[in-house]
């Protein structure tokens, strides 16, 4: 049984691949607010690192106390936590200051995540 999910996750993985460069396109939509680097603020706070990171812990950056309280509460960045974040960020973090409304396909969440997995920290 382990071999046959190993070999459906490996296929699944494989049909649902991130293409980098799509989501450097989709991230357009964020540059507005974010910035690609590891010490620029914008109106939110940069993505350099953005992985493994705890939500609402840039320096420098003022949070709102939802997203605060979300990443003392153990919220981390990570494809699972993004992913559902970026489809509803509202939904997600009720209180935060990110107006976004949400990516609506898949495969641009997808895309963008493998984008800002580029970001250096």
């Amino acid at each position: 049984m382990f071999v046959a999910v190993s070999v459906l996750t490996a296929f699944v993985t494989a049909a649902n691949a991130q293409d980098v460069e799509a989501g450097k396109t989709v991230f357009k939509k964020c540059a507005v607010c974010h910035a690609a680097d590891s010490t620029t603020n914008k109106v939110g706070p940069h993505l350099g690192g953005l992985i493994g990171r705890t939500a609402g812990t840039v320096t420098g950056f003022n949070y709102s106390k939802a997203m605060t309280t979300a990443g003392a509460g153990g919220l981390v960045w990570n494809e699972e936590t993004l992913a559902k974040y970026l489809v509803e960020p509202k939904a997600i973090v009720p209180g935060t200051k990110m107006a976004f409304a949400g990516l609506k396909k898949p495969e641009d969440i997808q895309n963008i995540i493998a984008y800002l997995k580029t970001i250096p920290n």
